[in-house]
């Protein structure tokens, strides 16, 4: 029960949102709960005074009055359902929106620990099963709640004695009820967390169809999935079977307390003590008060599945970002960029040691150096995927952590080897997140080389590209990135192997234009292949997180051994 009502207070909020509607259910909670109590208060009258004492004035009366009863619980359970559904709609449109945001405001860090098939499944599964909670389980539980109420007021008010006697069966449900509930929400916190898994299985299987078919391995991935997929199948029907096992002891409690209903009812009717009327219509109440008992019961157990999604979001909704927000804008220009002293840390393993630099606008820099050397760490610092773990980085002279992240990163475009394509058109993808001007994507394209092509496609720039650009290859497709970081135009380009999946005549275009378009901007440069660098102002070649030697390309070859291996893995 403490479960179900922190339940409840984490939505409390929420529904103060929805007042008026909020009394609409209420009332439409009321109006069924009365018609189902004066569907029971109806039978004494109609065995009483129509078949027993043959009261024909009545006859015709009391099914017009049966008829009206009908249409108020009929009416109570629409104005119910429908303002139930509609709050709990909202809210849950709402929640998913919460998710979203708040997990697109967390670092780096975040998403390698956390697997993007479990975010799916939280952001999806977990919010629908608390759906089906809110908008309609929860105001079904008040609805019979109140149905039980007014159905114990009568049968206390037709005969006390009767009434006392068979509710003493209802408290000893109580303590098979109470475990099958703690049963049911470990079980339902098992299931969740298997189906985060199955999710997170799929999402790898699609994400890799090009690995998995070239190495032939479907059956494999096929035998992985079904054996995950029947583990959740058995935990799910454990939890069938905990759930059903609500309604056999339900109705034997309830079969118990007819027949000492029968057994002193009779004996009240054949004493002359108690009417007929008034025997049925107890008993009618009494059945018709387990029916709710039983169903409260049964909703009070599936709700433990809600309960147990509900912590799952609430542990991603009450997480803090540790990347914290800055407060100032970066204006521009940008003139300077200042590493000092700066260190990085990925948990125990050290990504880069005592790094300082200064680079100045119009200025090229290349990042050049083994796997592992660091360069991918100096970009993750820039961009605030991650914090120092010691030293400062400066941009005109002020921490960069002063900075707003939205005003820093949006003076900052980055093009890599992976390509995020979307399944819209080619302006759209050019203009990634901002308003589309036409003319300003032919531009774009046409300085990152790739206009040529485009204008060769059906419909131009307003053809639609494929899912992660299926229908284009992949030096069209880094030529589409290159044109959405020119479109931005930022202040700092970062081109992280941009040119690798190109051959050598577009290699030396992007290249040109990457020189042109960077002249009024800091440019930083990733690369494996030496010839992308060359006109590179400063190249600093990094090795284990520590910049052991720089200067251009020519003063490189002569002094730096490092950088003359590198140069001469690639003859």
């Amino acid at each position: 029960m403490n479960n179900f009502i922190t339940l409840v207070k984490q939505f409390s909020p929420y529904f103060k949102e929805y007042k008026q509607k909020l009394i609409w259910a209420i009332v439409g909670m009321i109006m069924a709960a009365m018609g189902t109590a004066l569907i029971a208060y109806m039978i004494k009258p109609v065995l009483d005074k129509i078949f027993i004492e043959k009261n024909e004035h009545l006859l015709y009366l009391i099914p017009f009055g049966l008829v009206g009863v009908y249409t108020l619980k009929s009416l109570g359970g629409f104005l119910q359902a429908y303002y139930s559904a509609y709050i709990g709609q909202d809210i849950v449109r709402r929640l998913r929106d919460q998710m979203v945001t708040k997990v697109l405001g967390f670092e780096m860090d975040f998403f390698h620990n956390m697997r993007s098939g479990e975010l799916i499944s939280r952001s999806v599964n977990d919010i629908e099963r608390v759906r089906n909670v809110v908008s309609s389980m929860i105001p079904m539980m008040l609805r019979e709640i109140l149905t039980i109420i007014f159905l114990i007021i009568y049968i206390i008010y037709l005969n006390p004695k009767m009434a006392l006697i068979t509710l003493v069966f209802l408290p000893l449900a109580a303590k098979p009820l109470s475990i099958l509930a703690k049963k049911m929400k470990k079980l339902s916190t098992t299931s969740q967390e298997m189906l985060s898994n199955l999710t997170a299985r799929l999402s790898e299987i699609f994400n890799n169809i090009e690995m998995i078919k070239a190495n032939a391995v479907e059956s494999f991935e096929q035998e992985r999935f079904k054996k995950e997929n029947l583990s959740i199948f058995r935990v799910n029907m454990k939890a069938v079977r905990t759930t059903e096992l609500v309604s056999p002891i339900m109705e034997i409690l309830g079969a118990l307390a007819a027949a000492a209903v029968i057994i002193l009812g009779g004996k009240e009717v054949i004493a002359g003590r108690l009417s007929v009327g008034s025997f049925f219509s107890f008993l009618t109440a009494l059945f018709m008060l387990y029916t709710p008992i039983k169903r409260v019961s049964r909703m009070f157990n599936q709700i433990q599945d809600a309960i147990a999604a509900s912590e799952r979001i609430h542990t991603i909704l009450h997480r803090e970002a540790k990347i914290k927000d800055g407060t100032q804008i970066l204006e521009k220009p940008i003139d300077k960029i200042t590493f000092q002293n700066v260190s990085l840390h990925y948990e125990d393993k050290q990504a880069l040691s005592e790094i300082s630099f200064e680079v100045t606008k119009g200025k090229k820099i290349a990042l050049v150096g083994n796997s592992g050397g660091g360069k991918s760490s100096i970009v993750n610092l820039l961009l605030r995927f991650y914090e120092p773990s010691k030293g400062e980085i400066l941009f005109n002279n002020t921490n960069i952590e002063n900075f707003t992240l939205k005003s820093l990163r949006n003076s900052i475009s980055i093009v890599t080897q992976r390509v995020y394509i979307l399944n819209d058109t080619v302006s759209a993808n050019v203009a990634y997140g901002h308003p589309i001007d036409e003319q300003k994507v032919i531009q774009a394209l046409q300085k990152a080389n790739a206009y040529e092509f485009i204008n060769n496609l059906p419909n131009g720039i307003h053809t639609k590209i494929n899912e992660f650009g299926t229908n284009l290859s992949g030096g069209q497709r880094q030529r589409i990135a290159i044109a959405r970081a020119i479109y931005r135009d930022p202040q700092i380009f970062i081109f992280d192997e941009a040119t690798s999946a190109l051959d050598s005549q577009s290699e030396q275009k992007i290249t040109d234009a990457i020189n042109a378009i960077a002249k009024e901007k800091i440019t930083f440069i990733i690369a494996h292949r030496m010839n992308t660098i060359v006109h590179a102002d400063k190249i600093f070649v990094l090795k284990n997180g520590k910049i052991v030697c720089k200067g251009k390309n020519s003063e490189l070859l002569k002094h730096c051994d490092e950088f003359k291996h590198l140069k001469g893995l690639q003859k």
